[in-house]
């Protein structure tokens, strides 16, 4: 830059003086203002300033950089009134959002030209003062495309969409052919509205005016098929572009974001000669959301590194991700730089910091900021009521959800979740017939809570009363519904109920296939949970969940050959779960030897359920000698796992060797452990009742023991 200027301080441009010129006029569209003055007095001094072209360049960069006194000496240079110089001011004006003073010029002047009226126009309309605009556009004796597209994409610029359509089609009405602005306008008119069948029929009418091939006009096309659905006519309009920009780009990258398919939209992403903070957010964004967080945080690093503008969207998606992984003292690091750059008071922001802070267990730093906010919306008081419920602080959820001024379906959702995890599960139907007599509708959220309140207490009427009121709100067929449906008649032995809900569901999911195969294996129905698994999708491998039950499965049906084989194909997969299933199905059938060789060459600690798996075994099929090194191996695992203890006393008590129990529970009563008391539960007249061994909280258990000590006395032999 600074050699251009210096070859442009020429003793005498008068050599080639056309050629000067166009290289100042180009200058001007470049230089900063420092150098713009020092090329001002130069051509002052050569006395070229006065040429009409560079004057009106001057005028323009010493408007647009807010120096009106060098630009009001400029304009003395013109007539005492010039229609350009005259232009120049008005659309300062506008630029500076000084609209009445904008107005002032524009009534004072004598004459004026479709610049004058199309400025005005637009900058009225930019600024959000559309039916001020709209008096200038009608009275226009000026009216051309340009005034015409200057309405059109002003109503789009301020959300009326469908004005901006009425007003293309009397555009289409007159004889003037609308410009590559105006479609442009108008197809993204056409995708937020929906109005695809106008969008659609645009198409003849870009190619009879030759703009198919302009760029901005095919980045439009591509948002308008892709919010038809149309991904393969979006992919032809892209890979049909004759140039390319960043929005190009990103609107097709954002076609295989949207529809999950993250590998090939990395591929794009990796190939984008140029990228945006939009796209970088949009890959981020779905990488947490997906279930990547560390693809997200790897790719924001890369971000960062690059010096890329962070905007609320990209940062409130690190933080989720962050959240994901736990990662408190990176959170921390980021909520500093928020700070810094002054982000923290952003709503979305602070609530993402709030959740980060409740799901690594520090609620009161989460309360902190949450106090901090001066303009908490209803994201913010959500987040930490969920955060108050994530870690069993109940009152103070409950506290904080009774002051909200406001509470949404979500709010409502986020305290029953936490009393679901709490499982206080009476609260739990109580809360959601509050919430039905207040008149707020339950979210999907709230059903899948709800159902699995219904599941663990295995509350089939609830259950089917929540299935009815699933189907009026029309939200059964919902993967997350349906899956908690499942899993809800499953758990209450309703296995043919279950099988129904998942033979209707439109989509499935990993976790719906997991849910149903566990159904039916845990109650009894081996074959089929098997049956089921081998109809699964092989590109997707079963889970850990999915495969504990599948393993249960063969146990329990004595399928060891089939069992084994699924050890050996998802051998890498496995856990001490898995290991312990394998034991227990080998020792179930007597196959003994293999099951102790099974826990010696074990990759993790044995748990001590494998161990009581063999125990069981070998009284099972009369191994004494084996069942004597297993109780001492039970012994030292004990040792490290509080669990083992209960596992021996289990044990001996139904071996009848009660001095050996003895042992055992006052080694656990030195070591300060304690065994949970059973429990069981009964639904009348849908209310749940509850009983824990040696408890007397329920109100009738006076009555209940009287007749239970009767009861005893009946079963005494005479």
């Amino acid at each position: 830059m600074r050699s251009a200027i210096k070859s442009l301080l020429a003793p005498n441009p008068a050599a080639n003086f056309e050629a000067y010129v166009s290289r100042c006029l180009s200058l001007f569209k470049t230089i900063p203002i420092t150098q713009g003055t020092v090329l001002h007095g130069h051509l002052i001094k050569i006395g070229t300033s006065s040429e009409r072209y560079l004057s009106v360049k001057l005028l323009i960069m010493y408007l647009t950089c807010r120096k009106p006194a060098e630009a009001r000496q400029v304009a003395k240079e013109f007539n005492p009134f010039d229609l350009v110089v005259q232009n120049c001011f008005i659309n300062a004006s506008l630029q500076s959002g000084e609209l009445d003073k904008a107005r002032k010029l524009f009534d004072e002047m004598p004459e004026r030209n479709e610049v004058s009226w199309t400025s005005l126009i637009s900058g009225f309309m930019k600024a959000g003062r559309v039916g001020e605009s709209l008096w200038y556009f009608w009275r226009n004796p000026f009216q051309n495309v340009v005034s015409w597209t200057a309405v059109i994409s002003g109503f789009v610029q301020n959300g009326l969409m469908f004005e901006a359509l009425s007003m293309f089609l009397e555009l289409c009405q007159s004889e003037i052919r609308p410009n590559e602005v105006t479609f442009t306008s108008v197809l993204k008119a056409c995708s937020e509205t929906g109005e695809f069948r106008l969008g659609m029929s645009l198409l003849g009418l870009i190619i009879k005016t030759g703009n198919e091939h302009k760029l901005s006009v095919s980045n439009s096309l591509i948002t308008l098929f892709l919010r038809m659905g149309e991904m393969d006519s979006s992919r032809r309009v892209f890979d049909s572009m004759e140039k390319r920009d960043v929005v190009s780009w990103t609107a097709i990258l954002d076609m295989y974001v949207e529809h999950d398919d993250l590998i090939e939209a990395r591929r794009i992403f990796d190939e984008m000669p140029q990228r945006n903070e939009v796209s970088w957010s949009a890959m981020i964004s779905r990488y947490s959301q997906s279930g990547h967080p560390e693809e997200a945080l790897n790719l924001f690093h890369k971000m960062v590194r690059k010096g890329k503008f962070i905007n609320v969207s990209c940062l409130s998606s690190v933080i989720n991700a962050l959240t994901t992984v736990k990662a408190l003292l990176a959170g921390m690091n980021i909520h500093g730089h928020t700070v810094k750059i002054g982000m923290e008071r952003d709503v979305y922001i602070s609530s993402s910091l709030i959740d980060l802070y409740c799901k690594c267990g520090q609620t009161s730093d989460g309360r902190f900021l949450f106090d901090s906010v001066a303009e908490k919306n209803v994201v913010t008081w959500n987040s930490m009521i969920g955060g108050y419920g994530l870690n069993g602080q109940m009152e103070e959820a409950n506290s904080l959800f009774e002051a909200m001024p406001s509470p949404n379906n979500v709010s409502w959702s986020a305290l029953i979740a936490g009393y679901l995890d709490d499982t206080q599960f009476d609260k739990v139907f109580e809360l959601f017939n509050q919430m039905l007599l207040l008149g707020e509708w339950p979210n999907k959220s709230t059903f899948s809570s709800l159902l699995c309140a219904c599941a663990t207490t295995a509350s089939l009427e609830k259950g089917k009363n929540l299935h009815g009121k699933a189907i009026k709100l029309g939200i059964q067929s919902d993967v997350f519904v349906g899956t908690a449906l499942t899993d809800m008649y499953a758990k209450s032995g309703d296995v043919e109920g279950a099988c129904k809900v998942f033979n209707r569901m439109p989509q499935i999911n990993e976790f719906t296939w997991t849910v149903m195969i566990q159904g039916l294996a845990e109650s009894g129905f081996a074959i089929e949970a098997l049956e089921l698994f081998d109809k699964m999708d092989s590109r997707n491998p079963p889970n850990e969940l999915m495969l504990s039950s599948i393993l249960f499965a063969c146990s329990h049906s004595g399928l060891v050959s089939r069992g084994l084989q699924y050890f050996r194909t998802f051998e890498t997969k496995l856990n001490g779960s898995h290991y312990t299933c394998l034991v227990d199905m080998l020792s179930r059938a007597g196959r003994l030897e293999e099951a102790e060789e099974l826990i010696e060459s074990m990759p993790v600690e044995p748990e001590p359920y494998a161990l009581a798996a063999l125990l069981s075994g070998c009284q099972r099929h009369k191994n004494e000698e084996l069942a004597e090194k297993t109780v001492k191996k039970l012994w030292r695992a004990a040792e490290r796992d509080s669990g083992g203890y209960v596992m021996l006393s289990n044990l001996y008590a139904s071996a009848g060797r009660w001095k050996d129990v003895l042992e055992v529970r006052k080694l656990m009563k030195e070591k300060g452990l304690k065994k949970n008391g059973g429990c069981s539960w009964i639904e009348l007249k849908n209310q749940v009742h509850s009983f824990h061994s040696g408890d007397g909280a329920h109100s009738q258990s006076i009555e209940i023991y009287v007749v239970l000590d009767l009861l005893m006395y009946e079963m005494l032999p005479v």
